[in-house]
């Protein structure tokens, strides 16, 4: 169906129609000016995140639900960070002629998916026309107790430096999609100059052949927000002196940690995880898998410190890893490779204005 035989409201009615609200806070949520929240007393935390087509994603390779499902997680991914709990979302979308009524309904799939996930309710937004392609602007609201909130500023010397999950594998993930782009672009290109009409039927049922690299493909396409491992820190009492989610790559993260805390910090590349597919991926890419792990970004697993006197309720968490220490701001921030030498790090991340 055309979105413009809707408009702007039957296409909001038809995409809210069913919305129950699943928090307290939710007083009111879509179908007026504005929604109604009531937080009781507690800190409210607000994100922003925008995506824009050809340049935070590619459609030729991320189907609508799994954009709708990423476009959620990497919000929510904020409100943990903090460490609070995500309540409510906002969802503003600029949309082409080329999307169909039944596309904006397959965003809105995964949307929810992850939305339920952690319990958080859709309670507004706004829709406008694009020239240019999709955009998607997402704001993901929380709460928290005010002494339970973490900023990027409180790490102190001695802490601990922890990482959930493993680095690099969206990385890896996104260079094998953009490999196999690059392949059947080139291919389409032959065959239309040699007019092969045969070729270029076979090539619109082209299926690249992903086998034992599902790994990567699904850290690439569905991003999770590791709320599950702001759980394990809450069973154990632990509370982190700084944090981040790792979305522009460990190395610039932890940078903002240590410039924000005024500390220096060494981190160790033999305690950096890794996953088997990303390492052998890195190798078939003939990439170094640690500076994969250290830029590459999009990974969502929380960067986090904490007292040198947590770590025996630390070590023993599942999905957590220790890297390293924070030390005082003029030794610098460094990396200890695995043969023992020392590098400055330097911040190679995604950098989405360069």
């Amino acid at each position: 169906m055309d979105i413009s035989k809707l408009g702007e409201f039957g296409l909001i009615d038809r995409l809210t129609k069913d919305f129950t609200p699943k928090n307290a806070s939710t007083v009111y949520g879509v179908g007026d000016d504005c929604a109604v929240l009531d937080y009781s007393g507690k800190q409210t935390l607000v994100t922003t995140d925008m995506l824009m087509e050809g340049v935070h994603f590619d459609l030729t390779y991320i189907d609508m639900e799994h954009l709708g499902y990423k476009s959620a997680m990497v919000n929510i991914s904020d409100i943990f960070a903090m460490n609070g709990t995500p309540r409510q979302m906002t969802v503003s979308l600029a949309i082409s002629k080329r999307f169909s009524v039944e596309d904006i309904e397959t965003f809105y799939r995964g949307l929810r998916l992850a939305c339920d996930k952690w319990n958080v309710d859709i309670v507004g937004g706004d829709t406008t026309s694009s020239y240019t392609g999709l955009a998607i602007s997402i704001t993901c609201i929380g709460e928290a107790d005010k002494d339970d909130i973490v900023y990027r500023n409180g790490a102190k010397e001695t802490d601990l430096v922890c990482v959930s999950g493993d680095l690099g594998a969206a990385y890896m993930g996104l260079q094998l999609l953009e490999r196999e782009k690059t392949v059947y672009y080139q291919q389409v290109q032959e065959a239309k100059k040699k007019g092969d009409k045969r070729a270029l039927e076979e090539l619109s049922h082209f299926q690249p052949d992903f086998a034992g690299k599902e790994y990567l493909l699904q850290r690439q396409l569905q991003a999770e927000a590791r709320g599950d491992i702001i759980e394990k820190l809450r069973a154990v009492g632990v509370k982190p002196t700084a944090m981040m989610d790792i979305s522009d790559g460990l190395s610039s993260e932890l940078l903002h940690i240590c410039n924000q805390s005024h500390v220096g910090c060494r981190i160790f590349e033999k305690n950096i995880p890794i996953d088997y597919q990303t390492a052998v991926m890195a190798e078939e890419l003939n990439l170094n898998v640690t500076t994969c792990a250290l830029n590459g970004g999009e990974d969502y697993e929380l960067l986090f410190t904490v007292p040198i006197g947590d770590h025996e309720r630390v070590k023993d968490i599942e999905g957590v890893h220790l890297i390293g220490h924070i030390t005082k701001e003029s030794l610098g921030k460094v990396l200890v490779t695995r043969d023992d030498n020392e590098f400055e790090l330097v911040a190679q991340g995604w950098n989405p204005l360069a």
